[in-house]
């Protein structure tokens, strides 16, 4: 699924292989935007599908250009970059997710973003800040995604909960309340080990006030307030209130249907599928923010678009992205696509305005966070799947555990310049 798509680790070291270098090469401005010309774009995962619809709409409006949409699978979108940029084939424009940007910055082959024209302001800082590499901008937000809590409000009610929980003391008890009360095989769903487990622990991590590394290149992950999300997280299995394991291909929404699983944190997308997939579901569930211990912070996701530093159609490039990312655009791209704004302006009207499902996860993109800018990223963060899983499993002490991530994430990581 495109929300948690990963940079391969030895992404760098292939590119290096294939003869990239940091230096990069302009391709100079090339075509005037009034030109006629073909603009290529790749897009990932369903947004290529849905971007071919608004190409078709926007060269209607502007007659002299013909975008191109190339649709890229997630599971091959970095291999397939990788080696476009090594053969200086990169499309004019690309989607791109955060885990992507640094590594492809630091290639030399994107074209800095014109921040007269894009200003840091319309977005939400967390979006701005994934296309921000050393204090330059290689990407310009397209849509943002985060984590918020999913629950099962009339199960909540028959344990005798009429709110959602909004701090950890309050989500262990509607947890233990909806097994105790309600009859749920479990209190909340949430990853015991594998890929991307650390994306489950984000919300815990984030809210005690924890990082995995820091902005200036520091592991961090054995810190008190690191160690203590861990304690937190394990927890729940210790209790027996999570289940601790789960077969591969796990559809949480079968189980939250049942009752079996009446929470769980993920993303805006989960909405549709459950209204279109549980439709018996109808009033009986509702999301709220991410439960507070120091705060409620999430994790920020999202893509952002990027433009080839060797393109020929610049000018037409910035033309369209602007499309693509001001207000009006954004307002029929999450139409189309359901894929929340990263322009804050298109919150102001319509059902992103008057939806309070929605309105819940715009408040919380207000406080969540990137992941660390690191290339190597993909090994650092499976480091930290592995720590989480020893103590999901009982194998480990939350600090033996985040002592021993620390100590291989140590070698990992890479200072700030």
């Amino acid at each position: 699924m495109h929300r948690t798509a990963r940079t391969a680790s030895a992404a760098t070291a292939l590119a290096l292989a294939f003869g990239i270098t940091a230096c990069g090469s302009s391709g100079g401005e090339g075509a005037a935007a009034d030109k006629k010309q073909t603009l290529t774009v790749w897009a990932m995962g369903a947004e290529g599908e849905k971007l071919a619809e608004v190409a078709s709409v926007y060269e209607k409006a502007n007659p002299h250009i013909t975008v191109k949409v190339t649709p890229v699978g997630w599971d091959v979108a970095h291999q397939k970059l990788v080696s476009a940029a090594a053969a200086g084939n990169l499309p004019d424009v690309a989607q791109m997710g955060g885990s992507y940007m640094s590594e492809f910055a630091a290639l030399g082959v994107l074209e800095p973003v014109d921040t007269t024209v894009f200003k840091k302001d319309a977005f939400f800082p967390a979006a701005w800040q994934q296309g921000e590499i050393d204090g330059e901008v290689y990407g310009v937000p397209w849509y943002v995604d985060t984590r918020v809590l999913y629950y099962r409000t009339d199960l909540a009610k028959k344990a005798g909960v009429g709110k959602p929980p909004a701090t950890w003391p309050e989500l262990r008890q509607l947890a233990t309340a909806y097994q105790d009360k309600a009859g749920t095989k479990w209190g909340i769903f949430i990853q015991p080990s594998g890929l991307d487990t650390v994306q489950s622990w984000y919300p815990f991590l984030y809210s005690a006030g924890g990082e995995v590394v820091t902005d200036d290149g520091k592991a961090v992950v054995n810190s008190p307030a690191s160690v203590r999300a861990l304690a937190e997280y394990g927890s729940y299995f210790d209790k027996g209130l999570a289940k601790k394991s789960v077969a591969p291909g796990y559809d949480v929404l079968k189980d939250f249907n049942t009752g079996d699983a009446p929470m769980f944190f993920s993303g805006p997308w989960i909405m549709t599928l459950i209204n279109d997939g549980y439709p018996d579901l109808k009033d009986k569930w509702g999301v709220a923010k991410v439960p507070a211990d120091q705060g409620s912070v999430s994790m920020a996701g999202g893509s952002s678009l990027v433009v080839s530093k060797d393109s020929e159609h610049k000018a037409a490039a910035q033309e369209f992205i602007t499309y693509l990312t001001g207000a009006e655009g954004q307002r029929d791209w999450f139409t189309r696509s359901s894929d929340l704004p990263a322009n804050t302006a298109a919150w102001d009207s319509g059902r992103l305005a008057d939806d309070p499902a929605l309105q819940v996860f715009r408040e919380q993109m207000e406080s969540s966070r990137i992941t660390p800018v690191q290339p190597r990223w993909s090994e650092i963060s499976s480091k930290v799947d592995d720590a989480i899983a020893s103590v999901t499993q009982g194998k480990s002490s939350p600090q033996e555990a985040a002592g021993k991530a620390q100590s291989e994430i140590e070698g990992l990581v890479e200072q700030a310049r």
